[in-house]
C-alpha cells in the first residue's frame, strides 16, 4: 500500500506518550499511529476474524478429530438433562 505523509499538532505530553508506547511497543511512532487508526477503524479487528477464520478452516478436522469425545459427552449430558426435565414435567414437577 502506498504511504502519504501526514501532518499532526499534538501537545507534549501526548507526543511523548506516543513515543513511549511506541518504544515499548519496539516500532516507530509512525507505526504506533497507524495501528492506532487502523484498530480504531475495525481494520485489525476484521484481519483478526479473518485469519482466525481461515486458522480454523485449515485445521478443522484436527479439532474435531482432538475433542470429539469432549463434545459427544457434552452433548450426552445435554441430552440427560432434557430427559430428565422432560420426565419431571410429566410427573407433575417432582
Amino acid at each position: 500500500m502506498a504511504k502519504t505523509q501526514l501532518n499532526v499538532r499534538v501537545d507534549e505530553v501526548t507526543a511523548e506518550a506516543a513515543r513511549e508506547r511506541a518504544l515499548q511497543r519496539g516500532m516507530s511512532v509512525n507505526r504506533y499511529i497507524e495501528e492506532l487508526v487502523r484498530q480504531d477503524t475495525g481494520e485489525v479487528g476484521h484481519t483478526f476474524v479473518e485469519a482466525a477464520a481461515d486458522f480454523m478452516k485449515q485445521y478443522e478436522s484436527v479439532f474435531a478429530e482432538e475433542f470429539a469425545d469432549e463434545s459427544a459427552a457434552a452433548h450426552e449430558s445435554a441430552a440427560g438433562h432434557e430427559f430428565t426435565a422432560s420426565r419431571r414435567r410429566r410427573e407433575g414437577g417432582r
